[in-house]
């Protein structure tokens, strides 16, 4: 649930989603929740300099969370102190993946009980949507919304002038080359817009749209779309990552230091 790169795999915070698919086995990088994510190739240029200067020294997965909180402060957002010293997992299954981590079609109730499984609570689920603020998407990950399978009428949770412009870009259920910004208007651009579209239904995502239907993400949402607590929800959210940071983090003699972020040493 991150345009950014995402830190925290199936596995935990171990940089499996960087490993590349092998004869035998589909990694997680793969799996359909995974489908959006970008950056692969900066993460390996990264680690190619770094290993250049002091070899098997830094980690995948500490590249990445550095990344990613840099990502976020380059976009103008909070930053937020990042713990070093983990270790890169030696497995990567797309299967599991798919079962473990936030879908973009998720309800609360699914996305609450995920996000728990991995130690982060309720509030860090509607505050880590907020990264929906960056980026792009494409149409296969929310073109269900406007084209419902049983009767093509558009999802009603989902704001009807915005449903019209999406699918000016989505024109059909098979289109999977065109992208929509996740926070039109701001998607370069880490602020609170992202709230405001939420609470006037122009959530890109299912799971956007679902904050609106619990009591307790939908107060959020409302506050923070106020636009009067934008420091309170950059503290939030540098709460939450640094605790997304330290979700199946492995350390000492686990896992490995890979030489390459996609490839096993």
């Amino acid at each position: 649930m991150s345009t950014y790169m995402q830190m925290v795999s199936s596995q935990g915070c171990d940089a499996s989603v960087l490993l590349e698919s092998t004869e035998g086995n589909v990694a997680e990088k793969d799996a359909k929740p995974n489908k959006s994510l970008r950056g692969f190739g900066s993460v390996e240029r990264v680690k190619a300099k770094l290993e250049a200067a002091c070899p098997g020294v830094v980690s995948c997965a500490d590249v990445l969370t550095l990344m990613s909180r840099d990502a976020v402060v380059l976009a103008k957002g909070p930053s937020w102190p990042v713990a070093l010293g983990r270790r890169d997992g030696r497995v990567s299954s797309a299967a599991e993946a798919s079962s473990q981590l936030p879908p973009a079609s998720g309800d609360v109730p699914l996305l609450a009980k995920i996000f728990a499984s991995k130690g982060l609570g309720l509030k860090d689920l509607v505050v880590l949507s907020g990264a929906h603020t960056l980026g792009t998407a494409h149409c296969p990950s929310f073109v269900d919304r406007l084209y419902n399978t049983t009767d093509g009428l558009v999802d009603p949770s989902l704001d009807s002038e915005y449903a019209d412009k999406l699918r000016l870009k989505c024109r059909s259920v098979d289109d999977r080359a065109m992208l929509s910004e996740m926070d039109p208007g701001s998607f370069k651009t880490f602020d609170t817009s992202y709230y405001r579209h939420v609470a006037k239904r122009r959530g890109l995502f299912r799971s956007d749209a679902a904050l609106l239907f619990d009591a307790d993400t939908r107060d959020y949402v409302q506050r923070i779309a106020t636009g009067k607590f934008d420091a309170e929800f950059f503290r939030d959210f540098s709460a939450s990552m640094t605790k997304m940071g330290d979700v199946g983090v492995l350390t000492g003699t686990q896992g490995e230091i890979r030489k390459k972020c996609y490839a096993l040493n």
